[in-house]
């Protein structure tokens, strides 16, 4: 039986890929905030998992105006590293697991989730910045990956609940698979930001400190908190924290087991106009 082992958390700041790939990561600006990845990506080399369900938001590459699917699961063998307006980034390209994802499509559309089948797409920063900050600049990615694609860029976009709900129904899924698989899920996006408008530069401390406490002690709480409060508090892109929500949901207290162990945090202000956060949760 496959299982999910632990959940990772990331922000997937689009200037913090190009900071490894130029060469700046030892800047002072960049330091800190890779100073708080080392813990995760020693820890990755020693929890390796035989596949990672990496939750993200496309940024209009795979996906544009003209069709937006509310959530999309990626069923191909391999993904090309997309190219979005400077050329792809110098990363290898991700490796899929068509027959585990295949799997989930089953047993999740099952479950009354509607998720759209992928078969062939470009993966863009997103994806690509939390492989690099959990695993630095390898030839390779240390294992396959299976995109789980969110929208949080059209309204309307899924609820907490929603997300938490679909963590739940991919464990499951997971649990139902025959192989005997290490597999890890993580949720990317955010944390508090504002990229346009009159708040352009947003950062609120306070609200992602809470976010981060109530996603370990009371994820339903948090699952139950109103778009409007994550535009308000959190700014406009802020809403992309609701994909943490879906990793969350596939551990084990959710899903009648005991809580999770924390083994790491981390939270920096700012990475370009991000707060940056990090957390790994471990399965008991």
């Amino acid at each position: 039986m496959a299982k999910i082992t632990a959940s990772v958390y990331t922000s997937h700041v689009p200037a913090i890929g190009a900071a490894v790939d130029l060469g700046k990561s030892n800047e002072p600006y960049w330091q800190p905030v890779f100073k708080g990845y080392e813990y995760s990506k020693q820890w990755l080399k020693d929890n390796k998992p035989d596949v990672i369900i990496l939750v993200f938001n496309d940024h209009a590459t795979a996906f544009s105006l003209e069709m937006i699917p509310t959530f999309a699961i990626g069923c191909a063998a391999e993904y090309a590293v997309a190219d979005e307006g400077w050329g792809p980034r110098p990363v290898p390209k991700v490796i899929g697991h068509p027959e585990l994802a295949s799997h989930i499509v089953q047993s999740v559309i099952q479950d009354d989730f509607d998720l759209t089948i992928v078969n062939k797409m470009d993966v863009d920063h997103g994806l690509t910045v939390p492989l690099t900050l959990m695993c630095g600049q390898p030839d390779e990615w240390p294992c396959p990956v299976i995109p789980v694609a969110i929208n949080v860029v059209q309204y309307p976009v899924p609820s907490g609940k929603r997300c938490l709900n679909l963590g739940k129904a991919i464990r499951k899924a997971v649990e139902s698979f025959d192989k005997d698989l290490n597999v890890q899920i993580w949720g990317t996006g955010g944390m508090s930001h504002q990229l346009q408008g009159a708040r352009a530069g947003l950062i609120n401390k306070e609200f992602d400190s809470k976010f981060m406490d109530l996603l370990i002690k009371d994820p339903e709480a948090q699952a139950a908190v109103p778009h409007i409060n994550y535009v308000r508090e959190a700014g406009s892109e802020g809403i992309e924290l609701v994909m943490w929500l879906t990793a969350r949901g596939a551990m084990s207290d959710l899903n009648g087991g005991p809580p999770p162990t924390v083994k790491h945090r981390f939270y920096h202000v700012p990475a370009s106009n991000t707060a940056v956060g990090n957390l790994i949760l471990e399965n008991n």
